[in-house]
């Protein structure tokens, strides 16, 4: 039968005790993690969303609580109370390894059946079983971490604004549909019959309207509803950092979000990020990275090798060229060592299930050259089109770098 917390208060969290807390008087409460019975001794892992502590019962513990603790299972929820004390067999992989807990006190709080999945990171269990029982599978610390990571996220967020003059102004949730880039989720009117309210894509209006009433600098931790297909950075329900200032230029904003992501980073993560950040056209993002929002850890870079092709009679760079249009290549550093023949026609066969007609290579090795396309080079026997130095120094244009290739 489930007892009661009265007059045992919390006093700390699992997670929070160490080494410097021995002799204290403590009070914990948290679900079970596991239970190992030892015959004479008993200990148990509590867990909550701070880490874990172990409970510790032996011969000098009294026997009411001692038969309490061994028809413990695991996530019962538990509240105990005693002095805390150095544990004979230290657990390096734990903050809380160096010491454990001599029960004095113990409640059961709450019984458990045996949950569908163990309660652990990484767990193996589908997900579909750990989104049926999502009570269950957020207390994994895995996930709870994520939760608290987003709360530390959200309060940098609001103490930063706050420090830079900004008011946190809350926009409504039902609205008149506007014009956004996807589909509204539509909700019901109950008293106008056949009209419907809208989730907001965004507080887009409602910010603007906030300057024009003279918020000069509104902020929100925004709500926002899209009736779109899932992408890999969207989703149909999505919260975004919404920000409108007035009487500014675009230098003021960009330095505002620099110094924004530095504080973030530094106060949540401990990392220092280095500003000024680098600062790149459109233009140029795309015709090095092929996309607006590129990860510049991502050494393949797109190269232009017009020039290099110019005089080539291979039939597509040559009416590419002709065409007002360029001819533009990947380089793909070490894949020389790495991928084999068959490796490179899967790729050309994964490009054309994309659309793509093909795809054309050319290896470069100590050995030679050697590529898909054809070459007035003279072919070296016993390779499929591989070259001579002679081919690489004069006769092809394209083979006359080394790199980008």
């Amino acid at each position: 039968m489930a007892e009661f917390l009265t007059g045992m208060k919390r006093t700390c969290y699992c997670g929070e005790l160490r080494a410097e807390n021995i002799g204290e008087e403590v009070v914990v409460c948290g679900w079970v993690q596991r239970q190992r019975d030892l015959g004479q001794l008993i200990f148990i892992d509590l867990r909550d969303r701070t880490g874990i502590v172990q409970l510790a019962f032996d011969d000098r513990t009294a026997k009411e609580i001692f038969d309490k603790a061994a028809s413990v299972r695991s996530e019962f929820v538990l509240g105990a109370r005693g002095i805390v004390r150095e544990r004979s067999s230290k657990n390096k992989d734990i903050p809380t390894g160096d010491i454990e807990i001599e029960v004095t006190e113990l409640r059961i709080l709450s019984e458990s059946e045996t949950p569908p999945f163990e309660i652990i990171d990484n767990c193996p269990t589908a997900e579909l079983t750990r989104l049926k029982y999502r009570y269950l599978d957020l207390r994994r610390p895995e996930l709870q971490k994520n939760l608290i990571f987003r709360h530390k996220v959200a309060k940098v967020t609001r103490d930063f604004f706050d420090e830079n003059g900004f008011i946190e102004l809350e926009t409504p949730m039902l609205i008149r549909s506007t014009p956004e880039g996807a589909r509204d989720f539509l909700v019901p009117s109950r008293i106008h019959k056949g009209s419907f309210y809208a989730l907001p894509q965004s507080p887009q209006m409602y910010k603007q309207l906030s300057m024009v009433a003279g918020f000069d600098r509104y902020m929100q931790i925004a709500r926002c509803f899209r009736d779109e297909d899932l992408r890999a950075d969207r989703q149909p329900e999505f919260t975004q950092i919404d920000l409108e200032m007035s009487f500014v230029d675009m230098e003021d904003i960009l330095d505002l979000g620099e110094r924004y992501i530095k504080r973030l980073f530094k106060d949540v993560m401990d990392v220092d990020v280095p500003t000024p950040f680098p600062r790149y056209t459109y233009n140029e993002v795309m015709e090095r990275f092929g996309s607006d929002k590129p990860d510049t850890r991502f050494g393949m870079e797109i190269f232009d090798l017009s020039s290099e092709v110019k005089n080539t009679e291979f039939a597509v760079f040559k009416n590419a060229l002709a065409g007002g249009g360029s001819v533009r290549g990947i380089t793909a550093k070490g894949a020389v060592k790495t991928y084999t023949r068959k490796e490179i026609d899967k790729l050309t066969e994964f490009v054309r299930g994309i659309g793509v007609k093909g795809l054309a290579w050319i290896r470069l090795t100590d050995d030679g050259v050697s590529s898909s396309f054809a070459c007035k080079g003279r072919r070296r026997k016993g390779r499929r089109r591989s070259y001579s130095s002679r081919c690489r120094q004069r006769r092809c244009a394209i083979h006359t770098r080394r790199s980008p290739s």
